[in-house]
C-alpha cells in the first residue's frame, strides 16, 4: 500500500486524515508546521509528537519533499540553482537569487520555481521548451521547491527571509497546470504555513487566455507576468507558438481584465533577440500595442542557450528602451543573474540534467 504523501496537503486535508487515524486534530497543526515552516522531511524530526504517533506516521505516510541532488553556486552574484528529484525520478530546477538592500545590510530574495517537468509551449529561444514536456507537477512538488529554497536561504545570516518573493518563471507553463498551481499558491500563502504574501507571488504565462480570465475571477492579488516577446502576431507566432491559438487580439484584453479585477498592473516580459525582435520599428509597434494599459515592460537581453548567443549589443538595447520610455511606458531592464550556472531566464534544463521519458 502506497504511503500518504503529506507535502501538498492543506491544513483541512491534513486534519481530516489525522482524525481518520484516530488522533486529535491538533496533531495535524503540529505536523503541518513541521513540514511547511521547518522543512522537516522525516517524522523522527518532529520531536513534539509522541513516539507512538511518530511510529504510526512512519508506517502510513511520508512527508514527500523533493530531494536536492545537486546544488550550484554562481560566484559572481551568489545565485543558487537546485536540481530536485521527484518521486518518479523526474527532475526539475529551482533558483534562489539574492539582491542586496540599498544599505547592503540584508539580502532580499527571489525564488524561481517550476510548475511542470519540461514545457509544452516550445519557444525556440528557451532551453526548457526545446527539451519537451513530460508531466505537470503536483502542488506538493511545487511547494517543495520553495521549502528547499528557504532551507538554502536560512544557511546565510545575511538574508531577510521575510522578503522572499516567489516567481513561477521556472520550467513549464503554470496556467496549463492550473489546479495544482492554484493549490500551491494557497499553500504558500497560508499564515499557518509558509506565510508568503500574495503580493510577493508572480505567475508568468505565455498567454493561456481562458485561464487568465479564470485567474481574474479568483480575486487573488498576485502579480501576473506575460511572456510577450513580440508586438505583432506574425513574429509572435514564431517566438511563442501558443500565439497561434491565442493571438494578441485576445491576449491583451485578457490582461486588461486581469488588471481591472486584481488592481495589479501586468508585467510584459520581452526577451530581446539580436536582429529578431529588437528593432526600433518593433519598439514603436510595442508601444502602440500596449497604449493605455497599466503595465510594466520588463526587457530581458537574451541569455545563451544550447550554445547560441542572441544577446543584442548595448546600443540596440538602449535604443529599444529609449523609444518605449519616450512613448510613456514604464520599462525595466532585467539584471542577468545565474548565467555562469545556466540558471538565468530561458536556461533551465540547458545543463546538468536531461528529461527522462519513460
Amino acid at each position: 500500500m502506497e504511503k500518504k504523501r503529506l507535502c501538498g496537503q492543506n491544513l483541512k486535508e491534513m486534519e481530516d486524515w489525522i482524525a481518520r487515524l484516530g488522533e486529535p486534530r491538533y496533531r495535524a497543526h503540529q505536523i503541518y508546521q513541521w513540514i511547511y515552516q521547518r522543512g522537516a522531511n522525516d517524522f523522527a524530526q518532529m520531536t513534539d509528537l509522541p513516539k507512538r504517533l511518530r511510529a504510526l506516521l512512519q508506517e502510513t505516510a511520508q512527508v514527500g519533499l523533493p530531494t536536492v541532488i545537486k546544488q550550484q553556486l554562481d560566484p559572481e552574484d551568489l545565485t543558487v540553482k537546485l536540481l530536485l528529484e521527484l518521486k518518479d525520478k523526474q527532475r526539475v530546477e529551482a533558483v534562489l537569487m539574492p539582491y542586496s538592500n540599498l544599505d547592503f545590510s540584508r539580502n532580499r530574495l527571489t525564488g524561481c520555481i517550476s510548475s511542470q517537468v519540461g514545457c509544452p509551449i516550445g519557444c525556440p529561444f528557451c532551453a526548457t521548451g526545446q527539451g519537451g514536456f513530460i508531466r505537470n507537477l503536483e502542488a506538493g512538488e511545487i511547494v517543495g521547491q520553495v521549502i528547499a529554497l528557504r532551507q538554502e536561504a536560512l544557511k546565510s545570516e545575511n538574508t531577510l527571509i521575510e522578503s522572499l518573493n516567489i516567481v513561477f518563471m521556472g520550467m513549464g507553463e503554470p496556467l496549463l497546470n492550473y489546479a495544482e498551481v492554484l493549490k500551491s499558491i494557497y499553500l504558500l500563502h497560508d499564515p499557518k504555513g509558509l506565510n508568503i504574501s500574495l503580493r510577493r507571488i508572480t505567475l508568468s504565462t505565455a498567454g493561456v487566455v481562458p485561464r487568465i480570465y479564470q485567474l481574474a475571477q479568483e480575486e487573488l492579488p498576485i502579480n501576473l507576468a506575460v511572456s510577450l516577446h513580440a508586438p505583432n502576431n506574425d513574429l509572435r507566432n514564431q517566438l511563442v507558438p501558443l500565439n497561434r491559438r491565442y493571438p494578441l487580439e485576445e491576449l491583451i484584453p485578457a490582461c486588461r481584465k486581469y488588471f481591472e479585477s486584481s488592481k495589479r498592473r501586468v508585467t510584459f516580459e520581452y526577451i530581446l533577440l539580436n536582429q529578431v525582435n529588437d528593432t526600433e520599428d518593433l519598439a514603436e509597434e510595442l508601444a502602440l500595442r500596449l497604449k493605455g494599459l497599466p503595465a510594466l515592460v520588463n526587457l530581458i537581453p537574451a541569455n545563451p542557450t544550447n550554445g547560441a548567443d542572441q544577446r543584442p549589443s548595448p546600443e540596440r538595447i538602449r535604443s529599444f528602451t529609449r523609444i518605449l520610455k519616450t512613448r510613456g511606458l514604464e520599462v525595466t531592464l532585467r539584471e542577468g543573474r545565474g548565467g555562469n550556472i545556466a540558471a538565468a531566464c530561458g536556461q533551465l534544463r540547458a545543463r546538468d540534467s536531461s528529461l527522462r521519458s519513460e
